[in-house]
């Protein structure tokens, strides 16, 4: 017998100037599953759970929500919390400065004769942290915890709002692989105990492995409701339903034309920014041919970000030593102004506090690490801009009406596409991507890896920074290995397998300077 209905989703249609974000989507959740909601950037899934949550309050949508057999008319999103319905976005609504504790009660505090009373939350909290799995002092500061113990403090949060129903979008697309199988198993241990979850992923494999309903959106419909313990669901399954059609091979085919060494590093010795004694690249050497993709691969903290962005301008950490070697000769890149004068670009894996101004327009986004190709006397031609963003809009296919909409109403993949096409209008030599395809989907993915694969025929070269070892694999030619600090190995693509790159990656056996 299968479990009651506690959530109907009806007839919901959401639409924003020039977009149908949701149209006619219909959606059942059941009582204690762990129900997903997969789907290509763009498909509606975050704009659906921000109607269901009171981001998106009756009124801004047509459709009606039928919540433990009434229907729910959320003015916000306290109003559904007090129904029980808690989500967690993919940006943690955290404040560094404060404690956990202050962090899990934030709006909530407990009181006694009209003051807050810190000993009861202080109490609370470390309840609500041992059913998270969470073992810190509840005084640590946010900031000083990583980011899947953060993930913790906000299930702790919603813990504190008597949840009935979580929405997680997106959990495990900053957490290693260690955190996210944590915080999978903890998605289980809720649903022993009752507790319902929604969870917007991109990660198929841990899709397939946690839910037990599969929702597909595809450009804001609801396409199908696949029931995962049927027979024949299974990756490949739901990406045919996510994209409409079969996808022979998650990469494109693609035949490197490889030319010789222009950028070398050598011996490059950089120290944690605060921890002097701690080193965070160690006599690290590597090198980068023409029209070839080289990818780093290493665990989390290994020092792969930390190597791009020191080599990057010295963006990172302090120099202690090293030479960069540019076709042949040697250059100093002291600031990131003279690293893009030198021809490298650098995509942060953070695309939203680092890569974007979320403020901005995509026009503006899109020009701006080089407004000088543009500028004439210092003045901004905006003919110009507009055509340059108009190029890099169809070109990279930019799912957007305009160019001067916000960078915040596009979807995760689509601001990558941004991010990309801000740092190929500096006409780089050296690209690096540092986790490029982190938090978007397969069809974007396979998308940002044809244009990889283009930039390196045009002779540039690429170096891709990614957790995912099946990425690193299927698209790049070389793979160099990190492990705490140092490069560990240089495998050539016919090599590689994930056994052998993990070996590597957990090795202090340093490659030889080329």
């Amino acid at each position: 017998m299968s479990a009651p209905v506690l959530l109907e989703m009806r007839s919901i249609t959401k639409e924003f100037p020039g977009v149908v974000a949701l149209a006619d989507v219909s959606l059942v959740v059941r009582t204690g599953e762990i129900h997903a909601i997969c789907g290509e950037n763009g498909a509606g899934k975050s704009t659906l759970m921000k109607v269901l949550s009171g981001v998106y309050p009756h009124g801004t949508y047509s459709g009606s929500i039928v919540y433990q057999g009434a229907e729910s008319r959320f003015a916000d999103i306290r109003s559904s919390e007090r129904a029980g319905i808690v989500i967690i976005h993919q940006e943690l609504a955290l404040v560094p400065g404060m404690s956990i504790t202050e962090n899990i009660f934030l709006g909530n505090e407990p009181r006694r004769l009209g003051a807050i009373d810190w000993k009861a939350a202080n109490r609370r909290a470390i309840e609500l942290m041992a059913q998270v799995g969470l073992k810190e002092d509840p005084d640590t500061l946010i900031k000083d915890i990583g980011v899947g113990k953060q993930q913790l403090v906000e299930i702790a949060k919603a813990f504190a709002k008597d949840v009935r129903l979580l929405i997680l979008d997106e959990p495990t697309a900053a957490l290693n692989e260690t955190d996210s199988r944590h915080l999978l198993d903890l998605l289980r241990g809720f649903k022993d105990r009752g507790i319902t979850s929604i969870i917007i992923s991109h990660k198929l494999n841990e899709i397939e492995a946690v839910a037990d309903s599969i929702t597909i959106l595809r450009d804001g419909r609801a396409v199908e409701t696949l029931d995962v313990h049927a027979d024949g669901i299974n990756e490949d399954r739901i990406v045919r339903g996510m994209v409409g059609r079969e996808l022979s091979s998650r990469f494109p085919d693609h035949t490197p034309n490889i030319g010789d060494v222009f950028f070398e590093v050598r011996n490059w010795t950089v120290r944690h920014p605060i921890s002097a004694e701690r080193l965070v690249c160690k006599n690290s050497s590597f090198y980068v041919r023409r029209g070839e993709i080289v990818g780093f691969a290493g665990l989390m903290g290994a020092g792969r970000t930390e190597l791009a962005m020191s080599v990057f301008g010295r963006s990172y950490g302090v120099y202690l030593g090293g030479q960069i070697i540019k076709d042949g000769e040697e250059i100093e890149l002291k600031s990131v102004a003279a690293a893009i004068r030198h021809g490298l670009a650098y995509v942060s894996e953070d695309r939203k506090a680092i890569g974007l101004n979320l403020l901005d327009d995509i026009k503006t986004s899109m020009v701006a690490a080089k407004l000088s190709k543009i500028s004439r006397h210092g003045v901004l031609d905006k003919v110009a801009e507009h055509q340059v963003s108009e190029s890099y809009r169809t070109s990279l296919r930019i799912k957007t009406p305009t160019v001067d909409e916000g960078i915040t109403k596009l979807s995760g993949g689509n601001q990558q596409k941004v991010v990309l096409a801000k740092w190929m209008f500096t006409d780089p030599d050296l690209l690096i991507l540092d986790e490029p395809t982190r938090g978007i989907d397969v069809g974007a993915k396979y998308e940002i890896y044809g244009i990889i694969q283009r930039l390196a025929d045009e002779g540039k070269g690429v170096i891709v920074i990614s957790s995912e070892l099946p990425e690193l694999i299927g698209v790049c030619d070389r793979i160099y290995t990190v492990f705490e600090g140092a490069v560990t190995g240089d495998i050539a693509r016919r090599d590689a397998t994930p056994e052998l790159l993990l070996k590597q990656m957990t090795s202090t056996r340093r490659v030889a300077t080329p």
